[in-house]
């Protein structure tokens, strides 16, 4: 039977990572050549190149990206297991990263980052924002936030807070020039904001009363990929805005921003934090959920 020690696999993900035996040999505190001596040895026995490499560049061979996507998530699980034992007796540390739209990342960084970071000073919280759908495993990330609707069956899944409605908005200034709409058909005769996710799709309107749904492509002179700058291209006047009711809820009560066709406004399952269930959770993870949890257990109506 083959084997191959932790060492070498440990060193041939920091290569695959780096793409370079000499940054890897930095990151681990040895020398380029016994990384390079140490993966000619796991060659040999496995008998399979698993790195083409030039003077100028070091790249996976197919066999070595198979090798990678079986062995990284193997190193990952021993060093948090390592880092949990760790744990018991020192101050929890590690690094969680997560994948959220904007709209998701919002309420942890205002509501839940505070008083974690505050608690746990050795934890690193990196947020990507991004509108993809992320597989959260495949790149690379320890969670994720969508809309429960859209979390994948193999997650848990952790409610950030009650359901959430999309809303109309415009500003005073906008009614003042254009009459509000009073049924869905009229927004194809008002300048609406739209939105495009990054994949380059745009966001359909849909809109809903006692279960009848109007699914509307609206036309209009903006179209952006980001929810905080709709709500601002509604406060400046420019048109109507389909966001989150969350994200309005100051300018709505200030009156800086009006809703339209709220009997028209659906409702859906709210943001959620999600983690594979298939993979046991680092302390420092295990320990950010909870902390989304309690903060979610909180009434939330005077967030």
């Amino acid at each position: 039977m083959l084997q191959a020690g932790l060492s070498e696999l440990t060193a041939f993900v920091a290569i695959a990572e780096q793409k370079s035996f000499r940054a890897a040999a930095r990151e681990m505190g040895v020398s380029p050549s016994a990384l390079s001596h140490a993966m000619r040895n796991l060659e040999e026995r496995l008998n399979v190149r698993l790195f083409n490499r030039t003077t100028r560049s070091v790249a996976l061979t197919e066999a070595g990206e198979q090798l990678l996507r079986r062995v990284k998530p193997a190193i990952t699980d021993l060093t948090d297991a390592v880092n949990e034992a760790a744990s018991v007796i020192n101050r929890p540390s590690g690094s969680i990263r997560i994948s959220a739209a904007e709209a998701g990342a919002k309420p942890l960084v205002r509501h839940v980052l505070p008083d974690f970071l505050k608690k746990y000073p050795d934890i690193h919280v990196e947020i990507v924002v991004d509108t993809r759908f992320v597989d959260i495993v495949a790149d690379g990330f320890d969670a994720g936030m969508r809309i429960l609707e859209d979390v994948p069956r193999d997650m848990i899944a952790v409610r950030l807070g009650p359901d959430m409605r999309f809303a109309a908005v415009a500003s005073p200034d906008y009614l003042a020039r254009h009459a509000p709409p009073k049924t869905p058909q009229d927004l194809e005769h008002h300048r609406c904001i739209r939105f495009r996710f990054a994949s380059g799709a745009l966001y359909r309107w849909n809109l809903e009363r006692q279960g009848t749904n109007v699914n509307m492509d609206v036309a209009g002179p903006m179209t952006l990929g980001n929810t905080n700058l709709m709500v601002d291209a509604a406060l400046a006047g420019i048109g109507i805005a389909w966001v989150p009711d969350y994200h309005v809820k100051e300018h709505l009560l200030s009156g800086r921003l009006i809703q339209l066709l709220p009997e028209w406004s659906p409702s859906m399952p709210g943001l959620c934090l999600y983690y594979p269930a298939n993979r046991h959770p680092p302390t420092a993870l295990k320990l950010f959920t909870q902390a989304v949890r309690e903060w979610a257990g909180i009434d939330q109506s005077t967030q």
